[in-house]
């Protein structure tokens, strides 16, 4: 008896390293948070320091212009001119992007993000992150001197987030089991937020019935908008998955943006410094750079979508729609022009306290995304016509020939039962998509 109880108390050696792996742990958390702080006091020195350029001071300005300029209506291929909304559609659709704007900013409190921090397994995620790197870069130097890793260390971070966020984390609800006896329930409709449901960032509440008949048991499930309440709550479906996963991208230190989908869809955008661009991520699906998901991979047509962050906001739709002809559905809450108009409405607003070198560093980036997506677009036309061969002219038809960028994106939703994917078209293999106003809330 005496052997076996020693033998199950731990050495002391691995008391002591268990306690020094928890006080690193704890140190690195609060160096994080510090940094943060830092961060945040250096900007706001710097915006209140940076002084005007010397031609706003005594440098003499040119006459005002009498006469208007002419109108270019008439001309084709012109950069588009940005237009302020005019019409009553315009005009709500702009007040819906400034407000949608606003998600991003809520992750930018240092409390919230400190808290997010306590929740994650910092050593698991680096040291997955640290094996997973080196991976990619031994498979780089194999390749030859000078050849890059495919991704960077803190994209690694990321990808650990995610399959810890999506494992082990959160979990996915359709509909909540009946609080009384755990049986199915049923959607009968929606219900008004409680004061303290509403209090916790709760804008809409949904309504279940337990489907059993001699319980018929009511059950609530409000659809919480507070990152931390969802740190706590740790479920929901994908608009709580992308607004907790992406204030944990933030907590550990990367640039992350909200995308929001008129077709009832969001995901997160993370920027890889290492591949300096922006990598779409979808934690529900444990996606990864897999932007042609929703389009050849679940057959949906989309019409915008919008990248919201803390610098401001792009329209990222030639990302994610890469032909037009199959994939893209009607744009008419604005005319384009004044969706770029709003687009930069929203930059300037969350750029304005800005110094001016970073300013200057956001637009060289918003350049860079700009050829980006416009390479997209080329690419695109070029496939279709690299498509057509003599035989195709000759007979007046097109092969079908597969585009190896899109294999990577061909599977369905795996989120969410069987009957909910197939209401809302996304079993995937290029199915027709359903009507947009006819689909469950994200």
């Amino acid at each position: 008896m005496e052997h076996s109880h020693g033998a199950s108390r731990p050495s002391a050696a691995n008391v002591d390293a268990t306690q020094l792996a928890t006080e690193l742990t704890e140190r690195f958390r609060q160096v994080l948070s510090t940094k943060r702080l830092n961060d945040l006091s250096s900007r706001s020195v710097q915006s209140r320091s940076a002084s005007p350029a010397p031609r706003d001071f005594g440098t003499p300005q040119p006459p005002p212009v009498q006469n208007a300029p002419p109108s270019y209506s008439s001309l084709r291929n012109i950069p588009l001119v940005p237009e302020p909304p005019q019409d009553a559609r315009s005009l709500r659709f702009k007040n819906m992007l400034h407000s949608l704007s606003n998600m991003p900013l809520r992750w930018e409190n240092p409390g919230l993000l400190d808290e997010a921090l306590r929740v994650v397994p910092l050593e698991q995620i680096y040291s997955e992150a640290e094996e997973e790197s080196q991976i990619l870069q031994a498979e780089a130097e194999s390749l030859g001197a000078g050849k890059k890793a495919a991704w960077g260390y803190q994209d690694c971070v990321v990808r650990a987030l995610m399959r810890w966020f999506k494992r082990s984390f959160f979990s996915w609800v359709n509909n909540p089991p009946c609080g009384r006896c755990y049986s199915p329930t049923i959607g009968v409709g929606m219900a008004a937020p409680l004061p303290d449901e509403q209090a916790r960032g709760a804008n809409q509440v949904e309504l279940y019935k337990c489907s059993l008949d001699h319980c018929g048991t009511y059950e609530r499930y409000p659809r919480y908008n507070d990152a931390f309440v969802l740190l706590q709550t740790r479920r929901g479906r994908c608009g709580e998955w992308a607004n907790c996963f992406s204030m944990l991208c933030r907590a550990v230190g990367s640039r992350v943006r909200w995308v929001w989908n008129a077709e009832d869809q969001v995901w997160t955008e993370v920027y890889s410094v290492h591949r300096k661009r922006w990598v779409h991520v979808d934690v529900c699906e444990e996606a990864w750079d897999k932007p042609l998901l929703y389009t050849q991979g679940w057959g949906k047509k989309l019409s915008y979508c919008i990248a919201f962050s803390a610098d401001g906001a792009m329209d990222v739709t030639r990302r994610y729609v890469r032909d037009p002809t199959k994939y893209s559905a009607e744009r008419s809450r604005a005319p384009e022009a004044v969706l770029h108009h709003i687009m930069t409405e929203i930059r300037n607003m969350r750029r304005n306290n800005m110094g001016k070198q970073e300013k200057f560093r956001l637009e060289g980036e918003d350049m860079r995304e700009d050829r980006e997506l416009r390479t997209y677009v080329i690419t695109s036309i070029a496939q279709s016509v690299s498509k057509i061969n003599a035989d195709d002219i000759i007979n007046g038809r097109l092969s079908a020939r597969a585009d190896p960028d899109a294999q990577k994106a061909l599977e369905g939703r795996t989120n969410g039962n069987a009957q909910w994917i197939r209401s809302r078209g996304e079993q995937g293999r290029g199915t027709p998509g359903q009507d947009p106003h006819n689909q469950h809330p994200r």
